[in-house]
């Protein structure tokens, strides 16, 4: 069994195999000079977490407040060089993923993977650390990208992905360098290959009265993704999911293939 439920923003729960994992987390109706769109997510997406995959440290993917909802006790999962800084804010739990290194979750075996993104903390005199993108393997194949741009390794990241959860905008009214757009991220389908992709990191944060003039950018990027690769990767099916919204992933069959669709 695989059930995906997109939270919002870049926060899903992967449910495989009995094993659950929750990434990163943000739950909150504010952060910072953003709102929050489309309704508080269900409380039940916070509990029994078996581990939180942290994919950097920006406010926005490792929200402490957050964090501590799933439990200061849960094994978190994060980049080199994160386990100081989240010891030092009362989390017992953390094992560092260098690219490449794994570890076994329940009957899941989760390795990180590369990710083109900067993952300083703000302010800039804060942590500094790289960001990581997670593929988890268990019946069921999925490759979580956190934030990251297009980088060549993506297509050797896994030859049996059943899913991608890739991001194609932000929180803002553009998005630069660093992180994938609609058309990057159906460029990043094309080389990873999913039977299925998820958009996400969309439709979930916004700035504060903006929304009335850009509120097109909390509805269209994923569709966008999903026209975009109907040309650039045409054998992988789209599933666009509104934030709360679950998907149950099927077994593969045999020579199926899935036109994008939206």
């Amino acid at each position: 069994m695989c059930r995906v439920t997109y939270v919002g923003h870049a926060t899903v729960r992967v449910d495989i195999d009995g094993t659950s994992l929750v990434t990163d987390p943000l739950f909150r109706r504010r952060l910072l000079h953003l709102r929050r769109h489309g309704g508080s997510p269900d409380p039940a997406h916070r509990r029994g977490a078996d581990a939180i995959l942290v994919s950097h440290l920006h406010l926005d993917h490792a929200d402490l407040r957050s964090l501590r909802e799933l439990g200061e006790t849960t094994p978190i999962l994060a980049p080199p060089g994160a386990a100081k800084f989240l010891a030092g804010k009362g989390f017992r739990d953390v094992t560092e993923l260098a690219p490449g290194e794994s570890t076994r979750v329940g009957s899941l075996d989760v390795t990180a993977t590369d990710a083109v993104h900067c993952g300083t903390r703000w302010p800039k005199f804060g942590h500094e650390g790289p960001a990581v993108g997670y593929l988890i393997d268990g019946t069921r194949h999925v490759y979580f990208a956190g934030d990251t741009d297009l980088f060549d390794g993506m297509g050797e990241i896994s030859d049996r992905l059943d899913l991608a959860l890739l991001p194609v905008w932000g929180w803002g009214t553009s998005v630069g360098e660093g992180h994938l757009d609609p058309e990057r991220a159906a460029r990043a389908a094309a080389l990873l290959r999913p039977r299925v992709a998820v958009p996400i990191h969309w439709g979930t944060f916004f700035p504060y009265g903006m929304a009335r003039r850009h509120g097109h950018l909390l509805r269209d990027p994923p569709h966008e993704f999903a026209r975009e690769t109907a040309t650039a990767a045409p054998g992988v099916e789209v599933r666009v999911l509104a934030p709360g919204d679950e998907l149950d992933l099927a077994a593969p069959e045999a020579g199926s293939a899935h036109p994008a669709s939206a």
